[in-house]
């Protein structure tokens, strides 16, 4: 089972979301089951951020200036699913998912749900730097994504 401290440096994310905490450990269980880690006690740390402190995260562990959607950042770089294992930490930043500012709030619900996927399968090992590597991991942002879908709807 996912265990998730939420974490917040940014007050938006409660006027968009209400219990922000509840939202995220629902999302979690509604993933397909192979990533529930049903018989062990897995462990991440969800920081919801802004454009500002996600460029300062940015700056100093990737040497990029510049703010992003989603940071994420293994505790492990081989992740070997066992019982009471720390994943590590995601960030999201509300600016990048609050655009634009007039959308719907299922829009930029669904942005998030998105985003923390892609978040989520970059602390199991999955990237995106070669094409071939793109592909599995947007299959398997798709799949996760269709799973929560239809749970939560």
């Amino acid at each position: 089972m996912i265990s998730i401290e939420v974490v917040s440096d940014e007050e938006n994310w409660s006027k968009k979301i209400k219990k922000v905490e509840i939202f995220f450990k629902s999302l979690c269980k509604s993933f397909p089951r192979k990533y529930q880690f049903l018989n062990k006690k897995i462990f991440i740390t969800l920081f919801l951020s802004n454009n500002k402190s996600i460029k300062k995260l940015n700056k100093r562990f990737r040497k990029r200036n510049k703010a992003t959607d989603v940071l994420s950042f293994p505790f492990e770089k081989k992740t070997k699913i066992k019982n009471n294992l720390y994943l590590g930490d995601i960030v999201i930043s509300f600016n990048f998912m609050d655009k634009p500012k007039n959308q719907k709030i299922n829009l930029f619900k669904d942005k998030v749900i998105k985003t923390f996927i892609h978040g989520f399968l970059h602390l199991l090992g999955f990237d995106h730097m070669k094409q071939s590597d793109y592909k599995k991991m947007l299959k398997e942002e798709q799949n996760i994504y269709h799973s929560v879908i239809k749970k939560i709807n």
